[in-house]
């Protein structure tokens, strides 16, 4: 027992210090991604055809990206000219569907709650994890969140085991047919008022199976979605960040 207490105290506090000092990620992390429309030549359209998952369209001449649907591939081929790359901004999450179809110009970032809603939920708020026929990464970086680096319940947020003691849903996975039943059955269950977050492309919208005859295309048709984090997975700070702007713990800003 002094062993480990003894290396307990060797190791020192371990939990980061965000959201009020800004994560340092590895270069090869993928966020939000950096459209130069000056590298994208008039009339072409490779990057509409190239993306296996039809998250970029051209409605204006120019690169848009659907981040609810992109993947943030490593090796994406979209644009060969360069138009199109990735940053590191981990800062993705939107209360709005619209707002997640990105041109370069403006991201608009989740917003608090409604000021009733916000007063049940700001100080705690407990969620129900729905694994929706999802692969299980998504699941793994959602339940990182509960660990030693990231400690979620400092911030007043669990997870908890039955919905019926829930303030709302956290949904993973394109939404199976054989999970629709099940995951309307445990939102009935959550007491109202109850919020739904969709975290990860195939939450939003059915990711790499979109379309398929089996699966839903994400929550959008069956619930009322109160939160967007898009990503394939999420990473553990885009889902917190999300979360806390939410529950307005973190500056509500827009970025570029």
């Amino acid at each position: 027992m002094l062993r480990i207490i003894r290396e307990r105290f060797r190791q020192g506090y371990r939990t980061a210090p965000f959201p009020k000092v800004e994560p340092v990620l590895p270069e090869r992390f993928r966020g939000l991604p950096v459209i130069d429309p000056k590298k994208c030549p008039a009339g072409c359209t490779d990057c509409e055809g190239s993306c296996p998952f039809g998250a970029i369209t051209r409605p204006n001449g120019l690169p848009r990206i659907d981040l609810g649907r992109c993947l943030f591939c490593a090796d994406c081929p979209a644009c060969p000219y360069g138009a199109i790359t990735f940053g590191n901004d981990y800062r993705l999450a939107t209360c709005q569907r619209q707002d997640l179809f990105y041109d370069g110009a403006e991201h608009l970032l989740a917003q608090k709650l409604k000021k009733k809603m916000l007063s049940l939920f700001g100080r705690s708020l407990k969620l129900r994890q729905v694994s929706a026929g999802g692969c299980n990464a998504c699941e793994a970086d959602v339940n990182v969140l509960s660990t030693l680096v990231f400690d979620l319940g400092r911030f007043g947020i669990q997870f908890v085991a039955s919905p019926r003691h829930a303030d709302g849903l956290l949904v993973t996975g394109p939404v199976t047919e054989n999970m629709r039943l099940a995951l309307l059955t445990t939102y009935e269950a959550v007491p109202g008022p109850k919020i739904v977050i969709a975290s990860g492309a195939c939450a939003i919208s059915g990711g790499p199976f979109v379309d398929s005859p089996e699966v839903h295309n994400g929550l959008e048709s069956i619930l009322p979605i109160d939160l967007y984090i898009p990503g394939c997975p999420p990473h553990p700070y885009t889902i917190l960040d999300g979360l806390l702007r939410l529950l307005d713990q973190r500056k509500q800003t827009q970025k570029r």
